[in-house]
């Protein structure tokens, strides 16, 4: 698949690797970048090749946030004829244009926590805004030592709540630390995004050695069963926002239920017996 605003690839051990691809821009968010991300995340969601997911960025950033330029576009009743292709952008009622730049916007983030693929995300650099809510959205976080993050909504003159900011960041570090971040937009480095839980760990070096790391832990999931990462991840979504501990045992019962009769299981007791590494099959 050809993107404008990112890259991906596939290698044959079913680790994909995701690009945001915009680094004269500091991987701002583009009306076009949208497009391309809802294009992979649709792919990947039947893409049952691909058993991890790595998503970095290109250049000195990870992604800027929202590409202010573009959006206000939104305020304008004549857009360039290239917008027209950006179907929330070609309605002339600006409440009406608003109301569906900013579903399609938050799809993503949706998305994100739909497909079955665990994401491992490497930040180096500044992800503020946008960028800080697509780290939220995912699984593992692993940052460079110049790493920085903040909720700059906020300092827009916009809601500090935006694309799950308000849904996940008190869920990863408590509410009240949440909560000043939210209130504030103040920006965190590095080590303080370790202290608090936010990130799983600080890797001291260049893109390379996070992208070790990354791909080390990657390697170690592949070793796990692709069903039982999948019903994993389903379960931690739901759990979120489990009403009660007889609910979610429920649900991690069907689980055990399913895997334990696919034959995921008999390769997984196997391997373990002989004193191997498992090797399951992509599909």
């Amino acid at each position: 698949m050809d993107f404008e605003t990112i890259k991906f690839e596939l290698r044959e051990d079913g680790i994909g690797i995701l690009t945001l691809n915009r680094p004269d821009k500091l991987n701002a968010m583009s009306f076009q970048m949208f497009e391309d991300l809802h294009s992979i995340l649709d792919d990947l969601m039947i893409n049952l090749d691909c058993r991890i997911l790595i998503l970095k960025a290109a250049g000195r950033a990870f992604c800027a946030g929202l590409d202010l330029k573009e959006a206000n576009l939104l305020n304008m009743k004549k857009k360039p004829e290239v917008y027209k292709k950006f179907y929330y952008l070609d309605i002339p009622e600006t409440l009406k244009n608003r109301m569906y730049f900013q579903w399609r916007l938050s799809q993503v983030i949706i998305k994100m926590r739909k497909i079955s693929q665990p994401i491992i995300t490497i930040i180096h650099g500044a992800a503020t805004g946008g960028g800080f809510a697509l780290t939220l959205a995912s699984d593992i976080r692993i940052a460079g030592e110049k790493a920085g993050f903040n909720n700059a909504f906020i300092k827009l003159g916009l809601s500090g709540s935006d694309v799950g900011t308000s849904y996940f960041l008190p869920r990863l570090i408590g509410m009240s630390r949440a909560a000043e971040l939210l209130y504030t937009g103040r920006f965190i480095d590095a080590e303080e995004s370790e202290k608090i839980g936010l990130v799983f760990k600080v890797v001291n070096g260049d893109e390379n050695k996070l992208l070790e790391l990354a791909m080390d832990i990657a390697k170690d999931l592949l070793t796990k069963s692709p069903l039982g990462l999948r019903m994993t991840k389903e379960a931690i979504n739901l759990s979120l926002d489990s009403p009660s501990l007889e609910t979610i045992i429920q649900l991690e019962n069907r689980a055990q239920v399913l895997c334990g009769s696919s034959r995921d299981i008999r390769e997984g007791v196997s391997a373990f017996f002989e004193k191997r590494k498992p090797k399951y099959p992509l599909l």
